[in-house]
């Protein structure tokens, strides 16, 4: 029969833990935090009470902030957004104002990274608005940044973010592929109203790929995936937009700019 657990025993296991993430064995990591979460909920300490020790609730905060961490490396999206909900009646406690989390702005800063790749812009801005004074923080910053360049269209800056050291963590740089993936969805969709067809090789600019192969096959999964029917042939790819349609939007110079960005891009890297 195993034993009652103590906040001693959790602050043992806590520390384990912590070791095991340093060794970035995530997976063993996932497997820890499991059991430390029903030790928290057997001292009553997974769900904060005003009737609490401070020191056991800030031990139990940097528990569920650790497993947010985990669950991004493990791009496990259901389980940080578990975590971000947990932490949250944490985080509103008055009782832990002179015990500040050290990971709090990192873990909004991640949920809100989270909201733009889903491109649900309303609740990223209603949690901003509930962040009074975080826009400074570099955690909470660098999403507020890459929001504002793709609401401006700046998709170069955004591109530029995501591949340099601007990016504030390890955890952030795994977001990367799925938010260009989404400014590619975009690109797309505007290319289709503003073209009748174009080069492969501006498309590959346009798109930040780094072939016109991964052109051709990009062009092939929006067929299969999302029913575009673009079509390539003769270096060229050609957009199933009606002819009025190119006509109205030929004076576009949006994507004009993205490639010449593009172009100064590649100069660069």
């Amino acid at each position: 029969m195993s034993s009652t657990p103590t906040v001693e025993s959790i602050r043992t296991q806590h520390a384990t833990l912590q070791t095991i993430v340093k060794a970035k064995d995530y997976k063993k990591a996932a497997q820890s935090l499991a059991q430390l979460k029903l030790a928290l909920l057997g001292c009553n300490i997974l769900i904060p009470s005003a009737a609490a020790p401070a020191q056991s609730l800030c031990l139990a905060r940097d528990i569920l902030e650790t497993g947010a961490v985990v669950s991004i490396h493990l791009q496990d999206e259901a389980a940080f957004l578990r975590y971000y909900a947990q932490l949250q009646p944490f985080y509103a406690m008055t009782a832990l104002e002179n015990s500040p989390s050290k990971s709090k702005n990192k873990i909004m800063g991640l949920y809100l990274l989270l909201l733009l790749t889903k491109n649900n812009i309303a609740d990223f801005h209603t949690t901003l608005e509930n962040m009074p004074g975080l826009e400074e923080d570099v955690f909470v910053r660098y999403p507020v940044m890459l929001e504002r360049w793709l609401m401006e269209g700046s998709y170069d800056k955004v591109w530029q973010a995501t591949k340099s050291s601007h990016v504030p963590s390890d955890e952030y740089a795994m977001f990367s592929e799925v938010l260009v993936g989404t400014i590619r969805s975009e690109i797309a969709s505007c290319s289709e109203k503003a073209y009748a067809s174009l080069p492969v090789s501006n498309a590959k600019q346009l798109l930040f790929l780094e072939s016109e192969g991964a052109v051709v096959k990009f062009a092939e999964e929006l067929t299969t995936r999302e029913q575009r029917e673009w079509e390539v042939r003769d270096g060229r790819i050609y957009f199933p937009v009606e002819e009025s349609e190119k006509e109205a939007m030929s004076s576009n110079k949006i994507i004009e700019n993205t490639i010449g960005y593009a172009q100064e891009l590649e100069t660069i890297v």
